[in-house]
């Protein structure tokens, strides 16, 4: 899950010809899980609610929301550095899969906290309510349209987040489904936008949610520009 403009084509390894590599592929896999478990258990504690599901929903915001950041934060930074940035990187791919990972954990358990038992009223009214249109057009449908809708892109992320994929589509072809991302993060954006008016976030939640989206989309716009006037 990297979002960085490309130019090079990662080379496959394997496990075989290559110890020292996947040795630090798997001690960067165990960092991430201890950084990505451990902020869920810091933030779910910090949070100061009793309902386990709810803290467990908006731990994992937050942590997956930090990590997507990061994922679309390495490319540019590269790029304003003036480093040729690759078509896939292990420490973005590798940061990328924990995203997923935790943001598909939220979607999981986000449909469990509102409506027990009921998950199909996330995206429908309830059949005891006329409507016109049975699929919500509130906000709270959009809000739960755009989730589903981002974690959908996430497991397409995380099917092409290996060698494999890489190899078996073609770099070209690899880079254009990987470039959903950008919609991914935007529907997340718009995602979370909904549930901080829906459930009235307290505001350091609130600055916490704008500061990681306003960082991350300037990033990206000055990473494009620099890009941009280098290929000039």
């Amino acid at each position: 899950m990297d979002a960085a403009p490309t130019s090079s084509f990662s080379v496959a390894r394997s496990p075989w010809s290559s110890g020292p590599y996947w040795r630090r592929r798997i001690g960067r896999h165990g960092l991430l899980a201890v950084v990505s478990l451990g902020g869920l258990v810091a933030m779910a504690g910090a949070l100061g609610i009793r309902d386990g599901r709810t803290r467990v929903s908006m731990a994992s915001a937050y942590v997956g929301l930090g990590l997507l950041a990061i994922t679309l934060l390495l490319g540019p930074i590269d790029v304003l550095r003036g480093r040729r940035s690759p078509t896939s990187t292990d420490l973005r791919r590798d940061v990328g899969i924990w995203a997923g990972l935790i943001g598909l954990l939220h979607l999981g358990v986000g449909l469990g906290v509102h409506l027990r038992g009921r998950p199909w009223l996330y995206f429908v009214y309830p059949a005891n309510e006329a409507h016109a249109l049975p699929l919500r057009h509130d906000l709270f449908g959009f809000a739960n349209d755009t989730g589903l809708l981002g974690g959908l892109v996430l497991v397409l992320l995380l099917a092409l987040s290996n060698d494999w994929s890489l190899r078996r589509l073609g770099a070209p072809r690899w880079k254009a489904l990987q470039r959903w991302n950008y919609a991914g993060a935007a529907l997340v954006v718009a995602h979370g936008i909904g549930f901080q008016v829906i459930e009235k976030r307290k505001l350091g939640f609130v600055l916490a949610f704008a500061i990681i989206a306003t960082v991350t989309l300037a990033a990206q716009l000055a990473g494009f520009r620099r890009h941009r006037a280098g290929e000039r």
